[in-house]
């Protein structure tokens, strides 16, 4: 037998003794009288005692039954308190997941601006390379870093896809780089998330895939280390703009060629499952996220 009598039972049995009645108890649990009284008996059964005296026309508490209660209410009351206290908590949380670059280069500067306008919520920010799995991971929304395309999901795209080239200052003064085919004598630093050395090469300095190939180059799996190695002077890094704005700004990397930069077929999208409707507080991160990207709508149609 199992350590723990059964749960529905004593749902059915609190409910009898607090109401005085199987049929209140019974509206109560939205079910039948009769069902009650069966819950009662398993529970009885179970316990090996009796919980109420049955007649024709009305049930009493025994003895046993009002002890029972006196001694599991307040168990049940804590669990109540819990899960209430529990599932409020998850109706003022958001959670979610973005690219490690994204969260990092962008969104970490703002993210304080979303509490202050929302104190009662509680943020919780995840950075990941993989996709979000929703039917799996406790994820409420995300951002995705693809083509837009998934039949399962809302995408609203943030920013779209681009590349262009950047480097220290001290590293373009020392290589004198003054066109696109300066890069030939380059080292260039290729993030493998963003690999798009070859489209722009070939567009911008009209080089061939032979000559593209003789260049050196250090291939990097991450996007903030091929960004860290430009500024430390290691290199070229051809890199999205969005991610590389703040440290231009700085004046630790420079556009070299501010003129010369490429659309790419990907992009930042705000995803959420087009089947689930989202909950009051992640609506409000949603258009708060959507309002503070306005700006970056701006400045890619300028």
């Amino acid at each position: 037998m199992s350590s723990y009598p059964p749960l529905n039972s004593l749902r059915a049995f609190e409910a009898s003794i607090r109401l005085n009645s199987f049929s209140r108890a019974a509206e109560e649990l939205n079910v039948t009288p009769g069902a009650v009284g069966q819950q009662i008996r398993k529970l009885e059964d179970w316990l090996g005692v009796e919980l109420f005296a049955r007649s024709v026309r009305q049930v009493k508490p025994t003895a046993d039954g009002l002890e029972y209660a006196a001694r599991i209410s307040p168990a049940l009351q804590q669990i109540i308190d819990a899960s209430q206290h529990l599932r409020g908590q998850r109706e003022h949380m958001v959670r979610v997941v973005m690219p490690p670059s994204f969260a990092a280069k962008w969104f970490s500067k703002r993210m304080a601006r979303f509490l202050i306008d929302y104190p009662s919520t509680s943020l919780h920010v995840g950075s990941s390379v993989q996709f979000t799995d929703f039917d799996r991971d406790p994820v409420d929304i995300a951002v995705r870093y693809f083509d837009g395309n998934d039949e399962k999901l809302e995408s609203v795209l943030i920013y779209r896809g681009q590349a262009a080239a950047f480097c220290s200052p001290a590293y373009r003064d020392r290589m004198g780089f003054e066109r696109p085919a300066d890069l030939a004598r380059a080292t260039l630093l290729n993030d493998i998330l963003h690999d798009w050395w070859e489209e722009w090469l070939g567009q911008f300095a009209e080089m061939n895939p032979v000559e593209i190939a003789a260049i050196k180059r250090i291939e990097i799996d991450q996007t903030s280390m091929a960004i860290e190695a430009a500024i430390h002077g290691q290199g070229v890094v051809m890199a999205n703009p969005l991610l590389a704005e703040e440290d231009v700004m700085e004046g630790k990397l420079i556009h070299l060629f501010p003129e010369q930069v490429q659309i790419v077929p990907l992009g930042y999208y705000l995803v959420h499952p087009k089947n689930r409707e989202l909950r009051g507080q992640v609506k409000l991160f949603r258009d708060w996220l959507l309002g503070e990207a306005q700006e970056l709508s701006l400045l890619q149609n300028t």
